[in-house]
């Protein structure tokens, strides 16, 4: 988000698979070849890690990192990435925030912009704003977005014929589950069953998985134990499902 810091730094993220695949995806958009498109889409479900992996990418690669807010207009945005670029008080009309934004980046065409949560420039018809950015100032962008961010696109077909690739995040794996694991509770011993009982409760989201593992930490310490497996482990697995209450019936 413009104005803030980012807590995420170089090796901070766990080594998931879809850091790799995002790392990956950004790194042909800087080294195409100069006569194909350079604008990357990934996608996926809520929860998936995209923005984790998007932001591991904006410290790797020293990208211009923007995470679209839904309350955000064509003008805010613009002034958004001139706060990213240094532009402490961007002003002037929209085509003269553009013009700013085009000729800054435009001075170094090989930094990746990311855009993360990019779904609302297409709900607000906004996105055109970015085709005009790539297509002047000629530096890659990313779109970040959730899983139906390829076909919301579709509708905008000048935007849509200057995608060079379209990756989708996947759900965590049993290798994705230790990884997570070993990165966040390195001294917790979690048994593969348990790690893989999580991971299909989850359904494979790395929010989610992060969370429960989490409580099984928490359990864990509160238990005085320091290996965790499917029989000795009685705390929450965050499945996403709502809380329901148990009303119990009086008897007549």
């Amino acid at each position: 988000m413009s104005g803030n810091k980012h807590d995420v730094r170089p090796g901070s993220v766990a080594p998931l698979k879809n850091v790799a695949s995002c790392l990956a995806l950004v790194d042909a958009l800087v080294n195409r070849p100069t006569h194909l498109p350079n604008i990357g889409v990934f996608s996926g479900f809520s929860g998936y890690g995209k923005t984790m992996a998007a932001q591991y990418c904006w410290n790797r690669t020293g990208a211009l990192f923007i995470e679209v807010f839904d309350f955000w207009t064509r003008k805010k945005f613009c002034q958004a990435i001139l706060a990213e670029l240094g532009v402490s008080r961007p002003r002037g009309t929209i085509g003269d925030m553009m013009d700013e934004i085009i000729a800054r980046l435009g001075d170094d065409p090989a930094r990746p912009v990311i855009i993360d949560e990019a779904d609302k420039l297409v709900d607000k018809s906004m996105i055109e704003l970015v085709r005009d950015i790539n297509k002047a100032a000629q530096v890659p962008v990313l779109l970040v977005g959730e899983e139906m961010l390829p076909q919301k696109l579709e509708a905008h077909e000048r935007v849509h014929n200057r995608v060079l690739d379209w990756v989708l995040a996947q759900p965590c794996d049993l290798d994705d589950a230790r990884a997570l694991a070993k990165f966040l509770y390195p001294s917790l011993s979690i048994s593969d069953a348990l790690l893989d009982d999580i991971r299909a409760q989850t359904r494979g989201k790395a929010r989610r998985i992060a969370t429960t593992l989490n409580a099984a930490a928490n359990f864990a310490a509160n238990s005085g134990i320091t290996a965790l497996d499917i029989d000795n482990y009685e705390g929450r697995i965050f499945t996403g499902d709502a809380p329901k209450r148990n009303v119990s019936r009086r008897a007549a």
